[in-house]
C-alpha cells in the first residue's frame, strides 16, 4: 500500500491550516439556488400545474431527468438516494410506474415544447435491463417530442461492474449517446475500504465499448477525500484515466455526513484525509488534467477543449442544475422517479424519497409532489448571480446591474461585507467592476457563492450540507 501523504505544499498550494479552519464550513453545491433544504410542503400539486402553464407560454426546451434508485449492493460513501436490492424483478414495476408519471407530467406540458436533453441517474440506472431501459425510452418518446438536433443528449450514468460491452451495444442501439462511469479510485484498499471493488479492466472494457458503439462522449467520476487515498495513489487513478482519455471528468470530494446517510457510518473517520489532505488530492488532478489539456470547467468538472460543456463555459452558455454542468441553459427540468426533483418557471418540485409514497401516489393517479417551492423575485436575482460564479467563476457587475436593474452595492451590501474575508484571504477579488475567484478560490467556488446566499444565515440550514473542503 502505497503511504506517502497528500501533501499541499509539495502542490505549491500554500493553504496554511489557519486558513483552512477558517474557511472549511458546511455548505450547499448549489446545483439550484434555493437549495432543496428550503423547499416546503406549502407546495403541491397545484402549483405544479400553475408553473407548467406559465412555463407553456415561454415554449423553452425540456430537459428530462429520470431517477433509478436500485443498487445491488451499497457504496460506503454513497449520499444518494438509493433502494438496495438483488431483485432485478422490481425494476419492471417500477418502469411502469415511470411511464404512468410521465403520461402526467407530459400533459401539463403544450406537444410544441422539444426534449433536448434525457438523463438516467441513480442509484444505479443499469440496474434496468436494456430492454427495459429501451421501454422506458421508448414510451418517454411517445410521450414527449424529442429533438432530432445533432445536440440532442440521451446520457446515463453507468456502473461498470453490472454491465457488459454487449449490453452497452444495446443502449447504443436504443439511442444513448453519452455515459457517465462511476470509477472513484482504482487503488484496491481504497475500494475495499469503500465497499467498491472494480478492477481497472472492468472499467476500460466499458469505456471501449461505449466508444465502439455510438456514445460520443464518456465521463467518468472519480473522489477524492475517500479512506485511505493518498497522493502517489490518487496521481496512479488519474493517470490510468487520463490513458483513456474521457471526454469529461468528474473529481467529486467525499461528503462525509454518517448522520444522514447510515452507509457512512462504516468509514472510519480516522482514515480520512484532513482538510488540507484533500485539498492536495484535488491539487493533483487539476495539475495532471491542465497538463493534459482539459479545461477546468469549475468546482469540480473538466472536459476537452472540443466538448460541448467546453465550448459552452468559453461562450458563457454554460448551466448548472441538478445534473450538474450542462450545455442546455434555457429549458425546463421535468424530474420522473423517487426524490427526482423539477424546474419549471420559477419553482422547484421534488417527489418523496421514501420508495412507498412515490408509488402509492403513481398508483392512485397523483401527480408525486412532496414538496417544493415557488422563487420569489430575490430569489430569482440570486439564483442568477449564483449560475453566474459556479458556471464562470466570475460575475460583470455593470452586466448584472443591467440586466436586472438593480444597483448591485445597495442590493447586496451585507452579501459584500460577507464577500470581504474571501478578499482578504486571497480566495477572492473585486476589481474593474468583476467579482472572481482568485486562483486558489477555483476549487472553493461555493464559498464565493455562499456570501450570496441569506438562507445560510440560519445555522440551522447548514446540518445538511457537506464541508466546503
Amino acid at each position: 500500500m502505497d503511504t506517502q501523504p497528500a501533501s499541499a505544499a509539495s502542490l505549491g498550494w500554500n493553504f496554511d491550516p489557519e486558513l483552512l479552519r477558517r474557511h472549511d464550513r458546511p455548505g450547499p453545491r448549489y446545483t439550484s439556488y434555493p437549495t432543496a433544504p428550503q423547499f416546503h410542503d406549502r407546495f403541491g400539486v397545484d402549483q405544479l400545474t400553475a408553473a407548467a402553464a406559465r412555463s407553456n407560454a415561454s415554449g423553452r426546451p425540456l430537459s428530462l431527468y429520470v431517477h433509478v434508485p436500485f443498487c445491488t449492493s451499497p457504496c460506503f460513501y454513497c449520499g444518494c438516494n438509493r433502494v438496495i436490492t438483488r431483485d432485478h424483478g422490481r425494476g419492471q414495476a417500477y418502469v411502469e410506474r415511470l411511464l404512468a408519471e410521465a403520461a402526467q407530467m407530459a400533459a401539463l406540458f403544450g406537444p410544441c415544447r422539444e426534449v433536448v436533453q434525457l438523463h438516467f441517474g441513480g442509484g444505479t440506472p443499469n440496474f434496468l435491463s436494456p430492454q427495459q431501459l429501451q421501454q422506458l425510452v421508448a414510451g418517454l418518446r411517445r410521450l414527449f417530442r424529442f429533438s432530432a438536433d445533432a445536440s440532442r443528449d440521451i446520457s446515463i450514468e453507468l456502473d461498470p461492474r453490472m454491465i457488459t460491452p454487449a449490453q452497452v451495444a444495446e443502449l447504443g442501439a436504443i439511442g444513448f449517446n453519452r455515459a457517465s462511469l462511476g470509477v472513484q479510485d482504482i487503488n484496491p484498499v481504497v475500494q475495499q475500504a469503500i465497499n467498491r471493488i472494480q478492477p481497472l479492466e472492468q472499467t476500460v472494457a466499458v469505456m471501449t465499448a461505449c466508444r465502439q458503439h455510438g456514445l460520443r462522449s464518456v465521463n467518468v467520476d472519480l473522489i477524492y477525500g475517500l479512506p485511505g487515498q493518498t497522493l502517489a495513489g490518487f496521481a496512479q487513478t488519474v493517470d490510468a484515466m487520463l490513458q483513456q482519455r474521457p471526454e469529461r471528468l468528474a473529481i467529486y470530494g467525499y461528503a462525509h455526513l454518517p448522520h444522514l446517510f447510515r452507509a457512512q457510518r462504516q468509514i472510519i473517520e480516522a482514515d480520512l484525509p484532513s482538510a488540507e489532505d484533500k485539498l492536495a488530492l484535488l491539487g493533483i488532478a487539476v495539475e495532471k488534467l491542465t497538463a493534459a489539456g482539459y479545461q477546468y470547467i469549475g468546482l469540480d468538472h473538466f472536459a476537452l477543449p472540443d466538448d460541448p460543456l467546453a465550448i459552452a463555459q468559453r461562450q458563457g452558455q454554460l448551466h448548472r442544475n441538478f445534473m450538474g454542468y450542462t450545455t442546455h441553459a434555457q429549458t425546463d427540468l421535468i424530474g420522473l422517479g423517487v426524490s427526482a426533483i423539477s424546474h419549471i418557471d420559477s419553482s422547484y418540485s421534488q417527489n418523496p424519497r421514501e420508495l412507498p409514497a412515490w408509488e402509492v401516489a403513481v398508483d392512485e393517479g397523483r401527480l408525486p409532489v412532496w414538496r417544493g417551492m415557488e422563487l420569489s423575485a430575490d430569489d430569482q436575482v440570486r439564483a442568477a448571480l449564483v449560475q453566474e460564479l459556479m458556471c464562470h467563476g466570475q460575475l460583470d457587475i455593470a452586466e448584472f446591474e443591467r440586466r436586472h436593474q438593480l444597483v448591485f452595492a445597495d442590493y447586496f451590501a451585507a452579501d459584500l461585507q460577507r464577500l470581504q474575508a474571501l478578499q482578504d484571504d486571497g480566495l477572492a477579488r473585486m476589481s474593474n467592476g468583476v467579482i472572481a475567484a482568485t486562483e486558489w478560490g477555483r476549487p472553493l467556488l461555493r464559498l464565493l457563492a455562499m456570501c450570496f446566499d441569506p438562507y445560510l444565515h440560519d445555522q440551522r440550514s447548514t446540518q445538511r450540507y457537506s464541508r466546503a473542503i
